[in-house]
C-alpha cells in the first residue's frame, strides 16, 4: 500500500472518531497522530503528556512547543509510576507497568472529559518488537492507529515531512528507564543521573545517542560511524570528570555502536 494510501486510512480512522485524547509523549510516532487527529478534529482533538522522572525535563519543553505550534489542546498529567515496585524493580515486563499507570491515568481523564477514544503512537515496526506496553494499553481499551494502519517508523516520518513538521527527523527518545538493563532497580537518583549524562552530550552537539546505566558504569552509545571521530575530537579525560560529577565511577564507550533497544536482546520476544 502506497504511503500516500496509508495516510488516507489514518486520516479516515480519525475522521470516524466524534472526540478523542492523545497519549502525546513528542515522540514523532505521536505527534504524527496528534497532527492527523488535530486536522481531523480541530478541537475535539486533546493531547495530553505524563509527566514523571523517567522524562527529560527538555523533552517535556519539546512537547509543549511541538503541540503549540501545531495547534493542539495540550495538557500535563502526572504519573507516579516510580512509586511502583513492580515497575522500579525494572523486570522484563518493566513497561507494562509504566504503560498501566499512563493509561490507568489517562483513561478516567479522556471518559470525565467526554473523550470516547484514547489513541497512542505505536507503529506498526513497534508490534515486532518486545513492547509489553502495548499489551497494557490493549487491555485499557486503548487504540494505535497507526499500527491499524500498518505504518512504519520509515513511514511515520515521511508522513511527517510531508505534512510538514519539522520534528519529522527527531531522535527517537524512549523514556530514561530504558537504559537501565533488567533486573537493576531504578530510582529517581539514577534517572536523573542518567539524564544529566545525556543532556551534556547533547550541549555537544550530539543527537542520536545512549548513555547507558549499569551499576556505576555509563556507557556511551553513539553511531558506530560517529565514535573515530568522537574519540579524535573530544577530551575524553575532561568527559570522565563531567560524568564522575554526576555519580558515575566508569565511564565506556559501546565499539559495536548505538542500537535502538539493545538491552530487549537479553530477553525473547515472548518470554515465559
Amino acid at each position: 500500500m502506497a504511503v500516500s494510501e496509508k495516510l488516507e486510512r489514518l486520516r479516515a480512522i480519525f475522521a470516524e472518531m466524534d472526540r478523542t485524547l492523545i497519549a502525546y509523549s513528542g515522540g514523532i510516532d505521536s505527534t504524527l497522530v496528534a497532527k492527523v487527529a488535530y486536522d481531523m478534529l480541530g478541537d475535539r482533538a486533546l493531547a495530553v503528556t505524563a509527566e514523571s522522572p523517567s522524562l527529560l525535563p527538555e523533552d517535556l519543553v519539546d512537547a509543549r512547543i511541538q503541540a503549540a505550534t501545531m495547534g493542539i489542546a495540550h495538557e500535563v498529567v502526572q504519573t507516579h509510576e516510580m512509586d511502583n515496585l513492580d515497575y522500579t524493580s525494572n523486570p522484563v515486563n518493566r513497561c507494562y507497568f509504566c504503560k498501566s499507570e499512563l493509561h490507568d491515568t489517562l483513561k478516567p481523564l479522556a471518559l470525565e472529559r467526554g473523550y470516547p477514544y484514547v489513541v497512542d503512537g505505536v507503529n506498526a515496526d513497534d508490534l515486532h518488537d518486545y513492547r509489553p506496553g502495548i499489551q497494557a494499553a490493549q487491555e485499557r481499551g486503548a487504540r494505535s492507529p497507526l499500527a491499524e494502519v500498518g505504518i512504519t517508523k520509515l513511514e511515520v516520518r515521511e508522513m511527517a515531512r510531508h505534512l510538514g513538521l519539522p520534528w519529522w527527523d527527531k531522535p527517537a527518545q524512549p523514556c530514561l528507564s530504558s537504559r537501565f538493563p533488567y533486573g537493576e532497580s531504578i530510582t529517581v537518583a539514577k534517572l536523573q543521573r542518567v539524564g544529566r549524562a545525556e543532556r551534556h552530550l547533547r550541549q555537544m552537539g550530539l543527537t542520536t545517542l545512549r548513555v547507558r546505566s549499569e551499576g556505576d558504569t555509563a556507557r556511551i552509545e553513539l553511531p558506530a560511524a560517529d565514535i573515530k571521530e568522537f574519540v579524535l575530537k573530544t577530551d575524553l579525560s575532561t568527559l570522565v570528570t563531567e560524568f564522575q560529577s554526576y555519580g558515575f565511577l566508569f565511564v565506556t564507550l559501546d565499539l559495536e555502536g548505538f542500537r535502538s533497544g539493545k538491552l530487549n536482546q537479553l530477553v525473547p520476544l515472548t518470554p515465559a
